[in-house]
């Protein structure tokens, strides 16, 4: 697991920062969001678990 993975090679798997924002805030809010509704409680922020997702190569856009 990297601590920060760098914003270039993550705009470079995405496409431009704009879209790179949209989807990590949307993962988020999911990420969040079922963990409520599980009351599960979140071992690391949403938005850290969504980034690392995009770096792995998980999360990607259709």
């Amino acid at each position: 697991m990297m601590l920060y993975p760098p914003v270039a090679e993550l705009v470079d798997k995405i496409g431009s920062r704009y879209q790179l924002v949209n989807l990590v805030a949307r993962r988020a809010r999911d990420i969040a969001a079922e963990a409520e509704e599980k009351q599960i409680p979140l071992e690391r922020k949403p938005v850290s678990a969504a980034i690392d997702e995009v770096y792995t190569g998980k999360l990607t856009i259709k």
